[in-house]
């Protein structure tokens, strides 16, 4: 039998347990907020029960352990979905940055990411743009083809010196563009070998907490955390350790490995100015698969770069084509020499300041001697509907709509992309919120069940404290 003392000891332990789950109850309710907390529950066992004459008795209840909610199955979801997500927001990202700094010289108009985004996958090339301008200059040799004035000759030069300058500047952006993309994975990468520092110190900490007989629910919380933000930035593979501790793979190296960083990621240049990433210690090449530095990667040496190519080689042509004709002819007084373009490419090309200064010396006439000859002019003005072969046999007009096309697509692609994983990773964590998520109710009404269990073992105290006092009252009477 437990006797007065035992069952006092009994309600004692009974207090302890209750109150445990009060202060962790509160802990839930105090953590309601903090974004990546999994609930808490304390785990109450029967304490062994003691052999008496007339069968088992118990000995009341003990706190034995405090537990997380959580679902590994949707950790490992969530992570995996968190990398791709990263990747097309990377993209949606880069895309969306070239359609707002390129807008205004594609299209001919500055607009919001809001209107920008909303457009994509259109051809919308009219206005100011590039395309309108290539327009103007071939209608200017087209007017100077009918009437070789001193105005319409300043035409010319005008409207070639403004498709230059757009030419320049779409170059330019497309640089800045690029410089501003490498910079941002040279960011994603130090905030990635940041998170890998963290993981490796968090496994040594859980191991520490949890070989003292600890529990470490705060510090495993802190670090889910922190490989679900790691996951953003790239694809990884984990796997656990019998010590608690969680190894990290990134491209088939593993960078963490127990408590130690075997390696880091590092950005380098290739040669062609283009950043990418390897290991920074074995200096292994990574093939990444998802997150935002690949998506990074993936949108700055694709559309990105296929953009700037198909500009370049568009100015190219164009001054391959029009300084064919124009450099075979002669200006009204028989002179040649004065060729109309200069430069080789987009950031390059460029009207001759010759022609600039004295627009007379445009080189129209195919003869010589014959007075009042345009027929070169005509030429150049007919090469807006000619195929060019350097452009897939399509016309300027057609080749240049088409690489809008390719960017408004791409953007739209991402734009849906994103708004996909957007929806299933909020799928994820309404589903992991129900399962390791603090739900008030619950939290409430367990704290009036702990609290109404406490005040029933406190009246037990009570009760065995009267019984003790009246036991020692009977000794002494």
């Amino acid at each position: 039998m437990l006797g007065l003392f035992g069952t006092l000891n009994l309600a004692s332990q009974s207090l302890q347990a209750q109150m445990t789950g009060i202060e962790v109850t509160g802990q839930n309710l105090a953590n309601v907020n903090t974004p990546g907390y999994s609930r808490q529950v304390v785990q109450i066992s029967a304490s062994p029960d003691i052999l008496t004459s007339i069968g088992p008795e118990g000995t009341g209840a003990n706190a034995t352990s405090i537990e997380q909610v959580v679902s590994n199955l949707l950790n490992s979801q969530i992570q995996s979905q968190s990398s791709t997500s990263g990747y097309w927001n990377a993209q949606q990202s880069a895309l969306q940055s070239a359609q707002d700094a390129l807008g205004e010289y594609l299209n001919g108009s500055s607009t919001s990411s809001t209107n920008s985004a909303s457009s994509t996958g259109s051809t919308d090339t009219t206005g100011t743009g590039l395309s309108a301008q290539l327009d103007n200059f071939f209608s200017a040799f087209s007017a100077l083809s009918a009437s070789n004035s001193e105005a319409n000759q300043q035409a010319v030069i005008g409207a070639a010196q403004t498709l230059a300058a757009s030419f320049n500047n779409i170059d330019s952006q497309c640089g800045s563009l690029n410089s501003s993309l490498n910079s941002s994975l040279t960011t994603q990468v130090a905030s990635a070998n940041q998170l890998l520092t963290n993981i490796a110190d968090l496994n040594q900490e859980i191991y520490t907490e949890q070989s003292d007989g600890g529990t470490a629910n705060d510090l495993l919380d802190e670090r889910e955390q922190d490989l679900e933000n790691l996951s953003q930035l790239t694809n990884i593979t984990t796997s656990n350790s019998s010590n608690g501790s969680v190894n990290v793979t990134i491209g088939g190296q593993t960078l963490v490995s127990g408590f130690s960083v075997n390696d880091t990621l590092q950005t380098y240049n290739p040669g062609n100015g283009q950043l990418q990433v390897r290991t920074a210690t074995g200096g292994v090449d990574l093939t990444l698969t998802g997150g935002s530095i690949q998506g990074t990667i993936d949108a700055r040496d694709g559309t990105l770069a296929t953009l700037q190519n198909n500009i370049n080689t568009l100015a190219s042509t164009l001054i391959t084509q029009v300084n064919g004709i124009q450099d075979s002819g002669y200006n009204s007084t028989g002179g040649t020499g004065n060729t109309f373009f200069t430069g080789s490419n987009a950031s390059t090309i460029s009207v001759n300041p010759k022609l600039v200064n004295n627009p007379a010396l445009l080189q129209v006439s195919a003869s010589p001697t014959t007075t009042g000859d345009t027929s070169l002019a005509l030429q150049i003005s007919q090469l807006s509907t000619a195929a060019q072969s350097a452009l897939n046999n399509q016309t300027f007009d057609d080749s240049y709509d088409g690489t809008v096309a390719g960017l408004g697509s791409a953007l739209s692609n991402a734009n849906n992309e994103a708004t996909n994983q957007t929806v299933v990773s909020t799928n994820l964590a309404t589903q992991r919120s129900n399962v390791s998520g603090v739900n008030i109710d619950q939290e409430m009404t367990n704290m009036m069940t702990y609290q109404q269990a406490y005040e029933a073992s406190a009246q037990l105290v009570t009760t065995v404290n009267t019984m003790l006092t009246d036991t020692m009252d009977m000794k002494t009477s």
